[in-house]
């Protein structure tokens, strides 16, 4: 995955040998890094135009874990078939993400569809990197978790390929609209705000895929014989409670800007990057499509 990244990434294929910047002291930074147990990001497509890479590095330097998961699509293998983009800021995701696992943080990289030729690696560790089909997961409260990126749940891609391709195509162009439509809104000094989630929360169609996507979800979690479930796939970020199963969807980095993070004591939170952003610069808050509401706090035992 990462041999076509540059002279130092491939240096994790030569024994022995680690890359000088992984041991360079971090700068300091003038807010405190925000510490998690676990933080859960997906469908950050890195590879695509649409990737808000600038944002992801900012939230990956931000912030400390104990366990990283990379719940699948992290790099758009199938967009990069077509033609090769990789600007410099998808590099320094890489190589903050490889920084973070050579400095303790276990980081599991659960394979999506997008980048299904990592699959067949399933087992198997790159540079501190554990790469798998899926996980569980057990929280600080003792729940166990499945996590999987959750294309196997859904209908379409599964069963009528052809049709999940000419989707991504349609799907390429409403986010470089999007693109366009933030650098209008830049210009003019305004936060930003994903045209195609606004979008996509708004069709009939789509708000039902994505609740029979859940449903689904949950169903084979509880089949499984687990707590809860932790997916992506679908861009857009969800907690809640389906029957007996806990839900939770920790979003995207090319529409929403989401991750999902764990406590130390086992609570779940969704976090808005953009929001956060705008906060921390004092200019006002930027609220997304839908905002999921964290799951109730629990007090320490």
């Amino acid at each position: 995955m990462f041999t076509h990244l540059g002279q130092e990434t491939a240096a994790f294929a030569v024994p022995g040998r680690v890359p000088e910047w992984l041991d360079l002291p971090e700068p300091r930074g003038f807010v405190p890094k925000r510490k998690f147990r676990t933080v859960f990001i997906s469908d950050t497509h890195l590879g695509t135009k649409g990737c808000n890479a600038e944002m992801l590095l900012d939230f990956l330097h931000s912030i400390e874990c104990e366990t990283l998961y990379l719940v699948g699509d992290i790099v758009d293998g199938w967009r990069l078939k077509k033609g090769w983009y990789w600007p410099d800021a998808h590099s320094e995701v890489v190589r903050r993400i490889l920084k973070m696992a050579h400095r303790g943080t276990r980081v599991i990289l659960v394979a999506g569809n997008h980048d299904e030729m990592l699959r067949s690696y399933a087992g198997m560790h790159f540079g501190g990197i554990e790469i798998a089909f899926e996980a569980i997961h057990v929280t600080a409260d003792g729940r166990r978790l499945l996590v999987t990126h959750g294309d196997a749940f859904d209908g379409v891609v599964l069963y009528h390929r052809w049709l999940a391709f000419l989707g991504d195509q349609a799907y390429e162009l409403l986010l470089r609209a999007n693109i366009w439509f933030n650098k209008a809104r830049k210009a003019f000094k305004l936060p930003y705000w994903s045209l195609s989630a606004y979008l996509k929360h708004r069709v009939k169609n789509v708000v039902q895929f994505v609740c029979d996507f859940e449903e689904a979800v949950a169903h084979a979690a509880r089949d499984r014989g687990v707590e809860g479930v932790v997916c992506g796939h679908i861009h857009c970020a969800e907690i809640r409670q389906i029957g007996q199963i806990e839900y939770m969807n920790d979003g995207d980095w090319v529409e929403s800007c989401t991750a999902l993070t764990e406590d130390a004591f086992g609570n779940f939170e969704i976090l808005h990057w953009a929001n956060e952003m705008r906060q921390r610069e004092g200019k006002g808050t930027f609220e997304p499509a839908e905002v999921a509401a964290p799951a109730p706090a629990k007090q320490p035992a």
